[in-house]
């Protein structure tokens, strides 16, 4: 199993209020180059650097998605989720690559990045289950938010992974 990497939070992050963040969708092609750096910045620094993970994080699936980041002004991102159509991972449409800032965890911007995701991959795809590959720790977090395992544990990157899905009718909906 690979070891975490903890990253030194940035003082910016420190104390974030969702009234200070800033969500936006952007399709690939409507990102700045200096948004785009950061997203790609961030996610290197989650799934490469913490995770010890060395993969090719870009996949070529990124120009097909739609990108949900929580901008915090100069500080970059604290936040952020890929969304996928159909078909370009699984047959239905996916929410992934979901990370939070090291110094932002712990607050609720998780739960929160996630609510938001999929209610704009329903308003993106009505009446279609979401599907996602969870890093098998975090089931509990997923399954708070409606989704059900629909896979045995199988390992990605040598990580272990299931693949969860929330039915077309869980739209946003959880008893929390």
């Amino acid at each position: 199993m690979k070891r975490r990497h903890e990253s030194t939070p940035l003082s910016q992050h420190a104390g974030v209020s969702p009234v200070s963040l800033e969500w936006r969708l952007h399709a690939f092609d409507q990102f700045e180059l200096a948004q785009l750096y950061a997203v790609l910045a961030a996610r290197v620094a989650v799934f490469v650097v913490e995770q010890d993970c060395p993969y090719q994080d870009l996949d070529g699936l990124d120009k097909a998605g739609m990108h949900l980041v929580a901008w915090q002004g100069a500080a970059g991102v604290a936040a952020y989720a890929r969304i996928l159509p159909p078909g370009a991972r699984f047959e239905r449409p996916s929410i992934g690559r979901v990370l939070t800032h090291a110094g932002v965890r712990r607050t609720g911007l998780g739960y929160e990045l996630m609510r938001r995701a999929v209610v704009e991959t329903h308003r993106l795809f009505p009446d279609q289950a979401i599907r996602l590959s969870a890093q098998c720790y975090l089931e509990r977090f997923y399954q708070a938010l409606g989704f059900s395992i629909v896979s045995r544990p199988y390992e990605e990157d040598g990580i272990p992974h299931v693949e969860m899905e929330l039915p077309a009718s869980g739209a946003g909906s959880s008893s929390n």
